[in-house]
């Protein structure tokens, strides 16, 4: 778009108290915003009340300089690098699916390959959304990225909300699907609750410039908007409304990820939770779900018989990411049930500490904490805050 039609939309979005169901109202009636704003008041009033009316009078003290600025950052793109862009309502490549909710944005910013920011953004329909807690258990953790690199392999591009924790893994899990040679989807969507001149949180600055590379960086807020608390829940219904279902890897109680999951159902779209242990917290928002009617998942597997997509629907396959129920790997440390050394058969699969593992297993501490680091090195053990241990499945 030109100046003049971008400046027009981000003056829509700035002008006050008109938020996106009156923007619509005034849209569906007058057309493109140029045409919006060279209306009477009186007219405009014929959608919008007369305080809404005024405000569209009158040009927001920050429009100037919020154009200026965003028209900048466009021109600022390395034509050797990712591409930068801003999609409307009106544009051919806004996503249907985001479209068909009830609050779609009036524009997103976005950041991605030319390819495809350009062309075709956003798959129609094979957007699954991988969310869960900022503070995940190790297994947490390791169940969002291998969930995302299994749904990656059959042809999913993985959409979460760049946060820490489960968010990172799910973007960092599709990511390490290699690139086919004409790949033409989007690994992976993050979309953010600030604007896109920054990224938060600064932890994930190289995440972001990965999934620059081979995905899709959306947001909805102007540049320069910092990491406000309300935005993060709002920016939800996108996560959701790209998405045909919504996986919960772990939530606790009054985890974010409820928000997404309750936008997804009231979406109408799929809601997916990974059962966990029943002494963890962050399990209960899970569990919580489960009993709400999300479907109950334990592989990529379920997800994609839920969907009704084959696992062989796209390159690569699920099953290379996840085994299968009862192959020897499904048992979390590559070896046969009777070959499993006993200290993993103690531990389980909750948390525990050193303390209950000597009154479990009868081995002194000293030897235990030695088995203990073996495993720990060898990729089949975490340690956990608090002097915890947590055996890493991988099933």
């Amino acid at each position: 778009m030109d100046r003049d039609e971008l400046g027009a939309w981000l003056r829509l979005t700035l002008s006050q108290g008109v938020g996106n169901s009156a923007a619509r109202r005034l849209l569906a009636r007058f057309g493109l915003p140029q045409e919006i704003f060279l209306q009477p008041e009186a007219a405009l009033q014929h959608c919008v009340t007369p305080a809404q009316a005024k405000a569209l009078c009158t040009v927001p003290k920050t429009w100037e300089t919020l154009l200026e600025t965003t028209w900048q950052w466009l021109g600022a793109a390395d034509p050797q690098g990712p591409a930068r862009d801003v999609v409307t309502l009106g544009d051919s490549r806004y996503p249907q699916s985001l479209l068909d909710t009830e609050d779609p944005p009036l524009l997103m910013y976005l950041i991605g390959p030319a390819a495809l920011v350009n062309h075709r953004p956003f798959s129609p329909d094979r957007c699954l959304a991988v969310v869960g807690s900022r503070n995940p258990t190790a297994q947490g953790a390791e169940n969002a990225r291998l969930f995302s690199r299994a749904l990656r392999n059959a042809g999913f591009t993985i959409v979460s909300g760049l946060a820490l924790g489960v968010d990172a893994a799910a973007h960092e899990g599709a990511l390490d699907v290699a690139a086919g040679a004409e790949e033409d989807t989007a690994a992976t969507i993050a979309v953010v609750g600030t604007g896109l001149d920054r990224v938060y949180p600064r932890k994930n600055l190289e995440l972001a410039h990965r999934i620059a590379t081979r995905g899709l960086l959306v947001s909805e807020y102007p540049l320069g908007t910092p990491p406000l608390g309300p935005n993060f829940p709002k920016r939800n219904r996108i996560i959701s409304g790209l998405s045909q279902g919504t996986l919960v890897v772990e939530a606790a109680l009054a985890s974010g990820s409820l928000i997404t999951a309750r936008m997804a159902a009231e979406q109408g779209r799929e809601v997916f939770a990974i059962p966990g242990s029943i002494h963890a917290p962050q399990s209960r928002g899970c569990h919580a779900l489960i009993r709400q009617g999300a479907k109950l998942v334990e592989s990529a597997q379920d997800v994609l018989e839920e969907l009704r997509m084959p696992l062989g629907s796209a390159p690569g396959r699920a099953e290379d990411a996840l085994p299968e129920e009862g192959d020897a790997e499904a048992e979390g440390d590559g070896t046969a049930p009777d070959t499993q050394s006993p200290l993993l058969r103690a531990l389980g699969f909750d948390p525990m500490g050193v303390d209950a593992l000597v009154a479990r297993t009868g081995m002194n501490a000293s030897s235990l904490q030695v088995e203990l680091l073996e495993l720990e090195l060898d990729g089949q053990v975490a340690r956990l805050p608090g002097g915890l241990f947590q055996r890493l499945g991988r099933g």
